[in-house]
């Protein structure tokens, strides 16, 4: 198994990666920005094996890019919730989606500032308003005529059927 560290390196690229570098926690981030809160949603839909959630949630509260919080809800259970730090992972996040849907598949969902409503370029800028969007800031929805090339039914995939806004809990 390779490490999670790059010690050898003096760069800020491999400290970012010893934080987000691993495959699933990409995924868990965007989760998070979509407003997936709890443990079992985050499971369910991403199909992520229990013990490996556990441990990427974990480090990432170590590391201060996710908040776990009591969940009012549910005795004995936990939310979990972007920092300031967390939050500011969204402009790599956006560019990494632009990324892979000019150069591997076509992304499923599109992304509008509130405000105006219109298209976020690859660089998560508004070309109306002449600004980069906070999360808060935009919605994601399904993009319009493209099929999905796999149906998701789970509570997490039906709640963003519909336009959301990031950060905003989905309700499931």
């Amino acid at each position: 198994m390779l490490g999670k560290d790059y010690t050898a390196q003096d760069c800020s690229l491999a400290r970012a990666l010893e934080v987000v570098g691993e495959r699933w926690t990409l995924l868990i981030l965007r989760d998070a920005f979509f407003g997936v809160r709890r443990f079992n949603d985050f499971q369910v839909h991403l199909d992520i094996p229990k013990a490996v959630l556990s441990d990427r949630l974990s480090g990432l509260v170590d590391d201060g890019v996710l908040e776990r919080r009591p969940d009012p809800d549910h005795a004995g259970r936990a939310l979990y919730e972007l920092t300031p730090a967390g939050r500011d992972l969204w402009p790599a996040l956006h560019a990494l989606l632009a990324w892979g849907d000019r150069h591997r598949a076509p992304n499923s969902r599109e992304f509008r500032h509130a405000v105006c409503d219109t298209p976020l370029d690859d660089h998560a800028y508004c070309a109306t308003c002449g600004t980069s969007p906070d999360p808060h800031d935009i919605v994601t929805a399904p993009r319009r005529g493209r099929r999905q090339r796999v149906r998701r039914e789970d509570p997490v995939a039906v709640a963003l059927q519909t336009p959301h806004r990031l950060l905003e809990p989905v309700k499931t």
